[in-house]
């Protein structure tokens, strides 16, 4: 399959152009500087804005999924206290808008969305430790991600939302996805998580479905 993932230097895009190219799936890397990333087999690398419509319509055609895993990389606390600086804080629905209207204009129509674990359905099974910390660190964040997925949710096209919990880089593959919020450790690899994207492409399973990934 070729599939476009969107903020693929980011520590989560960079695991699922890992584990989709493992796969054997063609792969465009779509970032403001995607050019950094480490030139492989099976891997094209397009610098640009995910904001800019100029930047997707010229990508989106002749891709057959498109997998989303825009953030802000900066500490979240810097951020909380000064406001992003090389990130829009509102980049999550600033992009999503454009890349729900131009996978419609193209045909695209199998979109995944990396959000995060409580928003949306999952936002009353957090502890009352975790939703202080949300208010303290990245309301802002938390706030965007909302508004993402309720366009995404509003889009008509073959959705999924992938929500890990806190995530880590460590090495392992070990996951739990459920679609009624429920989990097992606070901690998920985003190796892990990456692969269940790969799943969700591949298998064209959880259409219309929020999916919390865990340890």
């Amino acid at each position: 399959m070729n599939i476009l993932v969107i903020g693929a230097t980011g520590g989560s895009g960079r695991a699922v152009c890992d584990a989709l190219l493992e796969r054997g799936h063609r792969v465009t890397a779509l970032a403001r500087r995607a050019s950094r990333l480490d030139p492989r087999t099976g891997l094209e690398r397009v610098d640009g804005d995910a904001t800019d419509r100029a930047t997707l319509d010229p990508v989106i055609p002749g891709h057959d999924a498109i997998i989303v895993t825009l953030g802000i990389s900066e500490p979240p606390l810097r951020v909380r206290l000064r406001g992003a600086q090389g990130t829009p804080d509102d980049v999550r629905s600033r992009a999503t808008t454009e890349i729900i209207r131009a996978a419609r204009r193209f045909g695209v129509r199998r979109v995944i969305v990396q959000s995060s674990y409580g928003v949306g359905p999952t936002r009353n099974l957090l502890s009352v430790i975790d939703r202080a910390l949300f208010a303290l660190m990245i309301k802002p964040q938390i706030f965007d991600s909302e508004l993402q997925e309720s366009l995404v949710r509003g889009s008509e096209l073959d959705w999924t939302i992938v929500q890990p919990v806190y995530l880590t880089d460590d090495e392992s593959d070990e996951r739990f996805i459920s679609t009624d919020g429920s989990t097992r450790q606070r901690r998920v690899a985003r190796r892990g998580v990456a692969r269940v994207h790969a799943d969700l492409v591949e298998q064209q399973t959880m259409i219309g479905e929020t999916v919390s990934v865990s340890g």
